[in-house]
């Protein structure tokens, strides 16, 4: 377990290595675990920022064998909180409307313990606060170390259909409590994933605008058709 010093400096160069110039917000309260790397925290949505785990889904390779690496990363993480308080700290969001953020409980730093565990690896895309331990962890064979595997960012790559795949991460802030600002930036457009898994965009006076929740929001349509939304269909 860090030490008060240790994790305070951790949460403070996590929290600046965030691209948003935005002030900070705290979130704490019970927690339920969704993945390795994401959980609900008294009704936010959070994703451990830094780091990232095996999807649910995924499997691993271990001398030969396949085996579910995606829900044990889960199981370690719920194990980490086991019924504690969590407080995360962040100050930016993603497409998904989840706060990004290190989140603790007591002095224990849950982003550090999962890579340090080989349950996540860094997410350099992001950030290098957490490359020293993956190092430690991949040269001590914990976790996934001790197996063959895809990244998780490859394999949620390799799982999109290939205009999705080549598809810019737009990344959009967003107010805390889970939700996309539509008119934040001064941008309108109306981004949604519809229960068949397919990328809308929607207008501003189009039908079922008002009612449509956002999960990215763009501010003109070529933004939306780069990231691989298609326009919604008026009907006459």
């Amino acid at each position: 377990m860090m030490s008060r010093k240790s994790y305070w400096n951790a949460v403070g160069t996590a929290v600046a290595l965030l691209a948003a110039p935005a002030l900070a917000e705290t979130v704490a309260g019970p927690a339920e675990v969704v993945d390795g790397d994401s959980l609900v925290v008294a009704g936010h949505r959070i994703r451990l920022v830094g780091i990232d785990a095996p999807e649910y889904d995924q499997t691993c390779t271990r001398a030969g064998q396949r085996w579910a690496c995606g829900s044990e990363a889960k199981a370690q993480l719920a194990s980490l909180i086991s019924g504690h308080r969590v407080e995360c700290i962040g100050a930016e969001w993603d497409a998904h409307a989840r706060l990004l953020a290190v989140c603790s409980v007591g002095y224990l730093e849950l982003n550090q313990a999962l890579v340090a565990g080989g349950w996540a690896v860094a997410y350099r895309t992001y950030s290098d606060a957490y490359v020293s331990d993956e190092i430690h962890a991949k040269t001590a064979r914990l976790g996934i170390w001790d197996s063959a595997f895809e990244t998780p960012a490859e394999f949620r790559q390799r799982k999109l259909p290939p205009a999705q795949a080549m598809a810019p991460n737009i990344r959009r802030p967003a107010p805390l409590g889970g939700r996309v600002g539509p008119f934040a930036n001064g941008c309108v457009i109306k981004g949604n994933r519809n229960r068949r898994g397919q990328w809308i965009y929607h207008l501003p006076g189009m039908p079922y605008y008002d009612q449509t929740r956002a999960e990215e929001i763009f501010c003109t349509e070529e933004q939306a058709q780069r990231a691989g939304y298609r326009r919604a269909i008026v009907r006459p």
